[in-house]
């Protein structure tokens, strides 16, 4: 690297272990960055360095949500006031997702609140990876990577070597993600149809399909309180699956999630580590998405083809 960097990476607090990972898959230093935390819970945010005139990454989740985007808000400010080329915001996992359009009277739509925000803020681009909507692009008036964690997730598949596999879905909702692994893998697909009581709480489900003598493999975007992929999983064990393992983009893993994962039927559950994963559990795994950002970074600056590093 030059003594002036082409582009610079710099991380909020809370996906810094990400960043680094990034930074050292792009050969380049993560970039030196004060956060100061007053008693009053208000934060102040500057650059130890100059950003002149470069092409700022800046990494951030926004999990836990508030803070976390507040932050990342302060950080595109700071950045655009201190003449930064240009500012790109890395948001592998985007919070507010669910929000995303009216489902009853008198709500708002968050997904589309926090769009605004960040565009209004200065960002010139977002990378993104599995919003839990696709239309969530259209919210922002700037160009949207949105990548996927099929990248990392369909060779670690296609590792377990698995016989009589069949991919799953434990809601109806994310018939059309599971659809694709289906049919790239070329295994048949399972649904499973659910009804709720009220949020974050299944009433009652049913499995359309066949899973007896099967390897299960449920494939979702999120898991936060993990009510619903359990359930999904204890089910399928009972109508006779072998295995039912369990993938999912971005781990929210809420309140008792991980109890309700480790004392389920599930064999494993593995996510991407978009979101840190500290609370343990021998069933839970991560895989890294250093290098699949690193390379979108990479093909950003260089106005290269994202879409040519996609699986599906």
């Amino acid at each position: 690297m030059s003594e002036k960097a082409p582009f610079m990476v710099f991380s909020g607090t809370n996906s810094r272990y990400l960043a680094e990972k990034i930074c050292e898959s792009l050969g380049c230093p993560l970039g030196k960055m004060n956060i100061t935390h007053f008693a009053d819970g208000e934060f102040s945010v500057s650059y130890e360095e100059s950003i002149r005139g470069s092409h700022l990454f800046l990494v951030q989740s926004t999990f836990p949500n508030s803070d976390n985007l507040m932050e990342l808000l302060l950080m595109i400010d700071a950045a655009k006031r201190a003449s930064a080329k240009s500012i790109v915001a890395v948001i592998p996992y985007f919070g507010w997702a669910r929000q995303d359009r009216k489902d009853k009277p008198r709500v708002a739509i968050g997904a589309k609140l926090v769009a605004d925000m960040l565009t209004v803020a200065g960002i010139d681009r977002l990378i993104t990876m599995d919003l839990h909507a696709d239309q969530i692009q259209g919210f922002f008036d700037v160009p949207v990577d949105h990548l996927y964690a099929s990248g990392v997730f369909l060779p670690y598949i296609e590792s377990l070597d698995l016989d009589e596999l069949v991919i799953a879905t434990p809601d109806v909702g994310g018939s059309k993600r599971a659809s694709s692994y289906s049919k790239y893998l070329g295994v048949p697909l399972v649904l499973c149809n659910k009804s709720r009581i009220k949020a974050n709480e299944v009433a009652s489900m049913q499995i359309i399909g066949d899973v007896k003598g099967k390897n299960v493999i449920l494939i979702d975007d999120i898991v936060d309180t993990a009510g619903t992929i359990t359930k999904a999983a204890d089910i399928m064990l009972e109508a006779g699956a072998l295995s039912v393992r369990a993938i999912a983009s971005h781990c929210v893993m809420s309140g008792p999630a991980t109890d309700r994962v480790q004392s389920s039927a599930l064999t494993e559950m593995v996510f991407t580590n978009s979101i840190p994963y500290t609370k343990g559990g021998v069933k839970v795994r991560q895989l890294s998405i250093a290098d699949m950002f690193a390379n979108t970074i990479r093909r950003v600056y260089n106005n290269q083809s994202i879409s040519s590093q996609y699986i599906i």
